[in-house]
């Protein structure tokens, strides 16, 4: 879909219909319409053909179009497809292909950082309620996903988590206690960096801004996903990327360090 988009903006930018494309590659104006639905996939020679005619000269941009093209990952999403819905799967190839990844919580603990029992009373709250398979899908497949800041190849990962999404209780004072405990943990490690809002903090004007941020192999390729009442939103535009840049480093700038950010959390655990 990423790779259909940036083909279709780049015919675009040299000012070209698609009719003209597929007269330019040689094929039916179908066949381009098909590519930039991402109904269809394109090759390599292709790709680089049109990347010509669309006179677009950035070699790295153009390599990693291709990789996007010839990439034929299976991962352990795939397991998953037919049983959940599509953008489950969506982010987590998205995840998988990240290069590093940004989350802002304000009023829940993002997922990536969620424990089986938070996930569950989160996934628990959905209306109409999920059936008991349904629930433990969306659980097993949320708790799999941990895997690109927990496994070998960890990527680096960034988190700015409000007060409010530490003090709401999605389940019981356990469930409450075992999540803080769990980012304790999670502050630990290499890859991952914790910042937490407080409550008292003056200036924040940004409490809508929950969002992850999500590095592609290049900046242009960047990708925000924000929730929406119907599923997830994949915002690509590099007008927008760079307007979530700055809402995130915004976010980042308001909030504690690392250490106080521990602490903070500490003292909010032992509370409970």
């Amino acid at each position: 879909m990423r790779l259909a988009t940036e083909l279709r903006r780049l015919r675009e930018a040299a000012g070209l219909t698609s009719r003209q494309a597929a007269a330019l590659l040689g094929v039916s104006p179908a066949q381009i319409t098909h590519i930039e639905s991402a109904l269809a996939g394109v090759s390599e020679k292709r790709l680089r053909r049109l990347a010509s005619h669309y006179a677009c000269s950035d070699e790295e941009f153009i390599d990693a179009l291709v990789a996007m093209a010839t990439d034929r990952t299976r991962g352990w999403w795939e397991e998953y497809r037919g049983m959940l819905p599509t953008p489950f799967l969506d982010l987590a190839e998205l995840d998988h292909h990240a290069s590093f990844r940004r989350d802002v919580g304000i009023l829940f603990v993002p997922g990536l950082l969620q424990t089986e029992a938070y996930a569950r009373a989160v996934f628990s709250s959905r209306i109409p309620e999920l059936t008991d398979e349904e629930l433990e899908l969306r659980i097993r497949h949320r708790l799999a996903r941990r895997v690109i800041i927990e496994g070998a190849s960890a990527i680096p990962y960034a988190a700015v988590i409000h007060e409010s999404a530490l003090r709401i209780r999605v389940g019981d004072r356990a469930v409450a206690r075992g999540q803080l405990v769990r980012l304790l943990e999670l502050c630990e490690m290499n890859s991952v960096t914790l910042r937490v809002i407080p409550l008292d903090q003056d200036g924040f004007a940004w409490a809508s801004s929950s969002m992850t941020y999500v590095g592609g192999p290049l900046s242009k390729l960047d990708t925000v996903v924000r929730d929406a009442p119907h599923g997830s939103v994949f915002i690509d535009s590099e007008a927008q990327l760079n307007a979530y840049r700055t809402r995130f480093r915004k976010v980042e700038d308001v909030s504690l360090d690392p250490e106080r950010s521990r602490d903070f959390i500490h003292r909010l655990a032992k509370e409970l």
